[in-house]
This record gives C-alpha cells, structure tokens and sequence, in this order.
C-alpha cells in the first residue's frame, strides 16, 4: 500500500476508534464522560504541538502546496469540542478549553526545561532535537492566541446554533445521521474555528518574516478540507448516543 495511502488508513482507524470508545464512555460511564474526552483533546493538541514543527507536502491532485503536519491533527481537536459541547454544554466546554490550555503551556514549559539540561556524550540527535523543539516566544504565542479565540469561538457557535433550532432539531423524524441541524452545527463551528486560527496564527507568526497570504490559504484549505471529512464521525457519535443523553443547556445540565 503506497504511503500517502496508510496515512488515511491510519487517520480512519484513529478517528474511529476515539469515537467509539466515546460513545461507550458517554453512554455506559456518564460520569467519566468529561474527563475522558477533555483526555482526548489534551492528547490531540499535544500532537498538534509536535506535528507542527514539521513541514509536510499537501497534495490536492489539482495543486500541491506546503503546511505543518498538524493539519490532519487539529480538524480532531475541533470536532471533539464539539462532542464535548453536546453532551456536557457550552459552560463545561469553556472550562476543558481552559483546563487543555493550562496543560499545553505546562507542555512548553516542561520542554524549555529540558532543552537547558546538559545531554550526555552518547546522545548524537542534540542538535537536531534543539532545531525541533526550541521555542520561539513568537510562534507559541500566536499559538497560544489562536487557540483561546478560536477554540472558544466554536463553543459558542455550536452551543448558539444548537440553542437556535433545537426544536426543529428534535422534530426531525429520520435519524441523526441525516439531521441537517447536526450537520448545520457541527459544520459551521468547525469552519469558523479552522479559518480563524489560520489567519490569527500565521498573522501573529509570520507578519514581517514571510508572505503571509501563501501560508493563510495553505493552512485554510488544509484544514478545512479534513475538517469536512472528519464531520461524519462527529454525526455519527451523535447518532450513537441519541437523543436522551445529550446536553440541551448552554450551562451544561441535563435535560
């Protein structure tokens, strides 16, 4: 199998598998709920960290252009708020953004440490590990930035247009699986979040140093294109779960 082939393969299965144990910790422990997926999202954008300071080929058939790696990452780290917010509401999603934040700057700050501590004679990867994982204030603060905007601008939307037409929502006979509300919702708080944080974070990164408008499209259609893609999964949890074990509050109480 070539492999840009198994990278999907891979992308697939991982999503699957999340979505899944999911939707059996939503439904069989409730009470471990928030924990378990707030766990996902630390792990997703703790690889998004990583991934991001490599470059990758992204090839659309009909054009080729450059983005971090994180890009297959962080349409994830979009959907699961997502799936926080429907099960917990918008109050409880703040605060896992909140609490994820914390934990990534606890991240960098554990990896500056290290990057200061003497490597032994043995270790021949010492120069390419400092050209991975030093720190430019520049970049990880328009990170940090992007990320509290735009995290806590899709909470609101999801949790705004959930809010809008939930009544039409649950008067939808056929399955959520071809809800357009679930749909509506899910599509368009990604979007806002994926398009604004490349804009924010390549604007805050990259002003003065590089061409900016290359970079912003790069990042846009990367990530929204993967985004659309991982949109089914989200769906497909909320079918999974149903209808009774779903927020309907933007404070985050049950029904």
């Amino acid at each position: 199998m070539p492999d840009g082939m198994l990278v999907w393969v891979y992308w697939v299965i991982g999503l699957s598998l999340v979505t899944y144990i999911s939707v059996y910790i939503v439904r069989r422990h409730r009470e471990y709920a928030f924990a378990a997926l707030t766990g996902f999202y630390i792990i997703y954008l703790a690889a998004s960290q990583v991934l991001a300071t490599r470059v990758i080929v992204f090839d659309l058939v009909a054009f080729t252009f450059f983005a971090p790696a994180s890009v297959f990452v962080y349409p994830f780290i979009a959907q699961i708020i997502d799936m926080i917010n429907e099960v917990d509401g918008e109050r409880m999603t703040h605060a896992a953004i909140l609490l994820a934040f914390a934990t990534q700057v606890l991240l960098t700050i554990l990896i500056a440490i290290g990057n200061t501590l003497t490597p032994a004679p043995l270790f021949g990867y010492e120069e390419a590990w400092q050209n991975i994982f030093s720190l430019s204030l520049r970049i990880t603060t328009a990170s940090w930035v992007a990320f509290l905007i735009t995290a806590n601008l899709d909470a609101w939307i999801f949790a705004s247009l959930k809010d809008r037409f939930l009544r039409r929502e649950e008067a939808f006979a056929d399955s959520a699986l071809v809800n357009p509300y679930v749909w509506l919702r899910t599509t368009v708080s990604d979007a806002a979040n994926l398009t604004l944080d490349s804009v924010i974070f390549v604007t805050l990164a990259f002003f003065g140093v590089a061409p900016l408008l290359p970079l912003i499209i790069g990042q846009i259609v990367a990530k929204n294109i993967i985004g659309l893609l991982d949109t089914p999964w989200f769906v497909w949890y909320k079918s999974m779960i149903g209808r009774g074990d779903t927020g309907r509050r933007r404070t985050g109480t049950s029904p």
